[in-house]
């Protein structure tokens, strides 16, 4: 257990003594302009303590951020605005959304690419060429022209969370769906069994493995997905709301917080993820 947990902590420790080094660091000369404009001392300890203490820094210390995070959570009714899980719901929501679109789409893909060969020469290289289009130059788009046809609000981020997430399923599943040992599919053929007999007996419990190694990565893109797709809603919920109001007003200590809150929403979501891989897949008897 300690071998565990001492290597964390250490990383932790430096990880925050960085932390604290870089926000003195960018913080200094705004903090020492400061205290020269008020006339007061601006010896070393005098410019780090104003460092430490600015309202608006350039970088937030963790303190600060830790506070932040703390009163919006426990200052507030969890339905206002004002507090993060609000926006943390509004952006889960988005995200596992787009997130059960791109499963969909992407076992369907795979499923097609691994029985079709004509699919697998003519649609995988697309699938793969999808993914060179940068999402924050497509995102705009999507909301554009789903907004045009009357679709708002959840839709589009969800389609902007489906279409960073269903290339890793889909190149996952690919690669399960061809891991089923080639003499049960012979034995199966041996039987007359058919192909979709095959698929849910054989290729399918094969790609689990593959499929949960592919969610772990889709889930945090989704939440990535679904935060560029708040940005250019200009809406009023959701983390990248929270970034975007941030940024217009200069609050870093709220941006970093959010950034926190985002960070913490993908470990939860991946750590759900791994939860249903150990039940299903220890159930089966997969290691």
């Amino acid at each position: 257990m300690i071998s565990r947990v001492l290597p964390v902590t250490v990383m932790t420790l430096l990880l925050l003594a960085a932390w604290y080094i870089g926000a003195a660091w960018l913080n200094w000369p705004q903090a020492a302009e400061t205290l020269a404009r008020a006339g007061k001392p601006a010896g070393f300890v005098d410019v780090l303590t104003q460092a430490y203490a600015m309202k608006r820094p350039i970088l937030p210390t963790p303190d600060q951020v830790a506070v932040e995070l703390w009163t919006s959570l426990t200052g507030y009714a969890p339905t206002s605005p004002r507090n993060l899980l609000f926006h943390t719901w509004v952006t889960a929501e988005a995200a596992l959304t787009g997130l059960a679109m791109g499963l969909l789409l992407g076992i369907l893909l795979a499923a097609g690419i691994v029985y079709t060969r004509t699919l697998e020469a003519s649609l995988l290289p697309w699938v793969i060429a999808s993914q060179t289009i940068p999402i924050l130059a497509i995102a705009p788009m999507i909301v554009v022209i789903l907004g045009n046809i009357g679709l708002t609000g959840l839709l589009p981020k969800a389609v902007i969370c489906m279409y960073l997430c269903f290339f890793p399923i889909t190149v996952g599943m690919v690669k399960g769906l061809r891991s089923a040992d080639p003499l049960w599919l012979d034995l199966m053929r041996t039987y007359s069994a058919s192909g979709m007999r095959a698929f849910w007996s054989l290729r399918l419990p094969a790609s689990m493995p593959f499929l949960f190694a592919s969610l772990k990565v889709s889930v945090a893109i989704s939440v990535v997905g679904a935060i560029v797709g708040e940005l250019p809603t200009g809406g009023q919920a959701g983390l990248g709301a929270r970034l975007l109001s941030g940024s217009y007003y200069g609050q870093t200590v709220q941006i970093w917080a959010a950034l926190i809150m985002a960070s913490l929403l993908s470990v939860a979501l991946i750590a759900v993820v791994r939860g249903l891989e150990l039940a299903l897949l220890g159930r089966a008897g997969v290691r």
